[in-house]
């Protein structure tokens, strides 16, 4: 009996796999006790890749080495394909994905006995809004990871309409649903009528997720204690200077994180650091370079952004990794101000996703709400707003994806 296919949601902040087995949904626990893991490596100084929760360990234990995450969001890009030196070998994104596939297929074996050669893949709707040539690069770069990691044929279904699928029973038969789908790089959208056969009625998607999210919390709460907004002073003349955006920007990107340590860099900070009207805060900048604590800060922004949502009282971003006592408060009110700009591209994929499937907001029963950042308090308002009879559904946020790809493999 030939094996079943593998569904894969290889996502941007965490990755999911599934099969059917005997016509059963059964996801697999890619790693002890757990049905999803982030998507992560970490490359020790020695010894082998490790990925999911054990690089997040490794990171936070302080072992030698690189840590990477959110290395979806770099398909498409000619990043993807520049060698760099990571932890003494020169290796490229590509390699990494496929190394990550790899493992993540091995285990797979290990737990069913079976031998994948086939796998559905979840895919965004848009990898990149409003660039066709880079979406198809996007798809042909992760095709080409998966034909280097062993699967022979591979194919693609767009994650929220996966999602519809697994969603099929959230609203009454023939009842229309629309599917919110915020990931961590992309938010998606499909709009399907559910009952025993979903017809998908119509997809949008655009290039906003919760890496973003993090980002535009990071650089309004915590880079302005390392100095961003601050002044330099000229070496050879009056007057003042801004502090450059762009290491900031970069130190707020879990992509580009693992870029910034290295001695331009650091020679960069120094110089920042001579001429600062602020020069405590940019010692800071500089411990967070030397020391490589940009995923450490990263961690603590994102659990920040997640306690103010839940209105947690007198929440904070801990920045002690920086230096002893060092925080930067958070609250509802400022995460609202941080993400108001995410407000409105939200609503115009929302609305252009119900104008593309030619349906009235009105007739819009449920919003099924998928991805961990859907729970942002944003995109319920949002979704809120758009389809005001809509009662909300909270899906399976981190498996509903994969769950729809295994039941598409029937």
């Amino acid at each position: 009996m030939p094996a079943p296919t593998l569904a894969v949601d290889f996502g941007t902040s965490n990755t999911a796999a599934a099969i059917l087995d005997g016509g059963t949904l059964r996801r697999l626990e890619i790693e002890p006790g757990s049905e999803t893991l982030p998507t992560a490596v970490f490359f020790p100084m020695r010894g082998e890749m490790r990925i999911g929760s054990d690089a997040a360990r490794a990171l936070i234990e302080g072992e030698e080495g690189r840590y990477m995450r959110a290395l979806k969001s770099v398909l498409g890009t000619p990043l993807f394909h520049d060698p760099r030196l990571i932890a003494g070998r020169r290796r490229t994104l590509a390699q990494i994905v496929t190394a990550f596939l790899v493992t993540l297929r091995e285990r797979a074996e290990a737990q069913t006995g079976h031998r994948f050669t086939r796998v559905l893949s979840g895919r965004p709707v848009q990898f990149h809004t409003g660039a066709p040539d880079r979406d198809q690069q996007a798809e042909a770069d992760l095709r080409a990871c998966y034909h280097a990691a062993g699967f022979e044929t591979v194919d693609f279904l767009f994650e929220p309409e996966a999602a519809a699928i697994a969603s099929r029973d959230a609203g009454a038969a023939g009842d229309i649903g629309l599917i919110v789908d915020i990931g961590g790089g992309t938010s998606d959208f499909t709009v399907f009528r559910g009952g025993e056969s979903v017809e998908i009625l119509g997809s949008h998607g655009i290039r906003l997720g919760g890496t973003d999210f993090d980002h535009a919390v990071s650089m309004d709460h915590a880079m302005p204690l390392l100095g961003l907004g601050g002044q330099l002073r000229r070496t050879l003349a009056d007057g003042l200077l801004p502090v450059p955006r762009g290491i900031y920007v970069d130190l707020s990107t879990w992509a580009m994180i693992p870029f910034l340590y290295s001695r331009d860099t650091e020679r960069l900070v120094e110089d920042m650091a001579r001429h600062a009207v602020d020069a405590q805060a940019m010692e800071r900048l500089a411990t967070v370079i030397t020391d490589q604590l940009g995923h450490d800060l990263a961690f603590a922004v994102e659990a920040g952004k997640i306690a103010a949502n839940d209105g947690t009282a007198r929440a904070m971003i801990n920045m002690g990794m920086v230096a002893p006592g060092l925080a930067a408060p958070i609250s509802q009110a400022s995460l609202a101000r941080a993400l108001a700009d995410s407000r409105l591209p939200l609503a115009s994929a929302i609305r252009q996703t119900l104008f593309s499937a030619g349906v009235d907001p009105l007739s819009v029963g449920t919003v099924v709400l998928v991805g961990g950042s859907s729970l942002l308090s944003l995109v319920q308002d949002e979704a809120r707003a758009a389809c005001p009879a809509a009662r909300l559904h909270r899906s399976e946020v981190f498996t509903a994806v994969v769950d729809g790809l295994a039941l598409a493999t029937a």
